[in-house]
């Protein structure tokens, strides 16, 4: 019972912090648009956010497994409160350079409290399903499936907030409201988790700590490439192609709100789509496997479309893009699960941590490419970019091993 309220306290805390951050890139985004910058300049105002979250996630999981999950989701709930009370400081009077710099510097501070608050509300999963009873490997998909796709379900919310807010209260009274409601979450997350959750024998060297198991360090590699490959057309190469043939900005916003809805319930779903095996594994792993190369079929069609542009390509796109939000999704959501069937109870912090580095570095070079492939050649460059990421994603899902190569702590 411990257990399963645990695991309840941590989703909703970090439900909580995924509206605000889902919010946060819609402030900033919609802002700076009306101010006149350029796609390229609002791709560049995300990276440090992106980058920030490498380091973050790989000390987040060291710390954590030394110090106890609880401290470091409440570092995070933490960092994110002094992000958005910095960003709201911004004075309209300073120059464009001076207020770029700022954005970015404000925006890594909240990189590093993303990271830090999933590293930790991640590693909490397995460790609350490591104490139940359920210790079979259906139960930590389900859970897993279910934080991962209401998180991404929760960020879709946090794009409509985000718009809203900065209708109705403007771009600094909307960061206070937001800090205010970190703030309670703060406040149940302090008061309802042992403070020692997950605290555990920490690695005491950098060797060890980057000397995971075949099965994460090749899950780790995956990642980085699927989500490059979502990130290289759909932060800035999307957006602005449906800019370009006659969206506003508003249906814009509200269609990419209502993908990342449909994508975190996809995500939740996903173990019902996925055939799971006794071990966790057998049958987990071809999944992940299968829907690497569907997805990759699937973009090389987009770029096909888009590169004999077929009549109503817009649309085509839109559909494309559901589709490949479908796959994505179940992608996603089996490499979610993956890690912590992988990773060890006792170090379990640290094997997210390092997973979710990749995830970072990721969407890091994703965001980078974004912008440059756009710029030289449209969307079908973006979209040739992905195909070849997710090309590259599923030969490394080949290596991925079927059977369980740490036990200690791993339920079964």
């Amino acid at each position: 019972m411990n257990a399963a309220r645990n695991y309840a306290i941590v989703t909703a805390a970090y439900w909580g912090f995924t509206l605000t951050d889902g919010a946060l890139r819609m402030l900033v985004l919609l802002h700076f648009y009306r101010l006149g910058y350029s796609s390229v300049t609002l791709a560049f105002l995300f990276l440090l956010y992106e980058a920030a979250g490498i380091l973050a996630n790989l000390i987040g999981g060291w710390l954590a497994t030394r110090y106890g999950i609880t401290r470091m989701l409440t570092v995070g709930l933490v960092t994110q409160i002094a992000g958005f009370t910095l960003l709201s400081l911004l004075d309209p009077g300073w120059t464009a350079a001076m207020s770029v710099a700022w954005v970015v510097a404000s925006q890594g501070i909240c990189g590093v409290a993303k990271d830090l608050t999933k590293t930790s509300a991640k590693s909490a999963i397995k460790v609350t399903q490591a104490q139940a009873k359920e210790q079979g490997a259906g139960q930590l998909f389900k859970w897993v499936a279910w934080f991962t796709g209401s998180k991404n379900a929760m960020k879709g919310i946090g794009f409509f907030l985000g718009g809203l807010l900065l209708q109705t209260l403007g771009f600094q009274a909307s960061l206070w409201a937001m800090a205010g409601l970190l703030a309670l979450v703060l406040l149940g997350v302090t008061t309802s988790l042992p403070t020692l959750m997950g605290k555990s024998k920490a690695s005491k060297s950098a060797k060890e700590l980057f000397a995971k198991n075949a099965g994460i360090n090749a899950l780790a590699a995956a990642r980085v490439v699927l989500f490059g490959a979502r990130d290289v057309w759909f932060v800035v190469g999307l957006p602005v192609f449906l800019y370009s043939v006659g969206w506003n900005f508003t249906g814009v916003g509200t269609f990419l709100a209502a993908w990342t809805i449909g994508y975190g319930l996809v995500q939740a779903a996903a173990p019902g789509i996925v055939k799971r095996s006794a071990d966790g594994l057998s049958r987990e792993v071809p999944a992940a496997r299968l829907w690497s190369a569907l997805l990759a079929l699937m973009t090389v069609g987009l770029a096909a479309a888009v590169a004999l542009d077929l009549p109503n390509l817009e649309w085509v796109v839109v559909g494309g893009l559901g589709l490949f939000g479908f796959a994505f999704a179940v992608n996603s959501s089996v490499h979610s699960y993956l890690i912590l069937a992988y990773a060890g109870s006792e170090k379990a912090a640290e094997d997210v941590g390092f997973y979710y580095a990749a995830n970072a570095l990721g969407r890091f070079i994703g965001t980078l490419l974004s912008g440059l492939l756009y710029q030289w050649g449209g969307l079908l460059y973006a979209l040739i970019g992905s195909a070849v990421m997710l090309v590259v994603c599923w030969l490394v899902t080949l290596g991925l091993p079927t059977t369980r190569v740490q036990a200690p702590g791993v339920a079964a």
